[in-house]
């Protein structure tokens, strides 16, 4: 994933080291299929909290705002199911 996102001004109140952490998710998650995504990301999440790592509900919202950017329907379509699947994890 090109890291430009990074620097969208939506994102400047999102702690650079987030981002950081996103972005070699991103790197990490890319080109895994659909059924190992899920364990990927819940696996990412676990370790995010051991370490207490948070994101606020408007954090969320500006970076899922950002990702979808120039997304096909589709795309958008996608990251939003993965949202709603980790949402019911919770």
């Amino acid at each position: 994933m090109d890291q430009n996102w990074k620097n969208d001004p939506k994102l400047a109140g999102v702690d650079k080291s987030k981002l950081d952490m996103l972005q070699s998710l991103a790197d990490q998650g890319s080109g895994k299929n659909p059924a190992d995504m899920l364990p990927f990301l819940l696996n990412a999440a676990n370790q995010g909290k051991s370490k207490g790592l948070r994101f606020s509900s408007q954090e969320i919202s500006q970076i899922l705002e950002v990702l979808k950017m120039g997304k096909s329907p589709e795309e958008a379509a996608k990251i939003d199911r993965i949202v709603n699947m980790m949402r019911m994890i919770r």
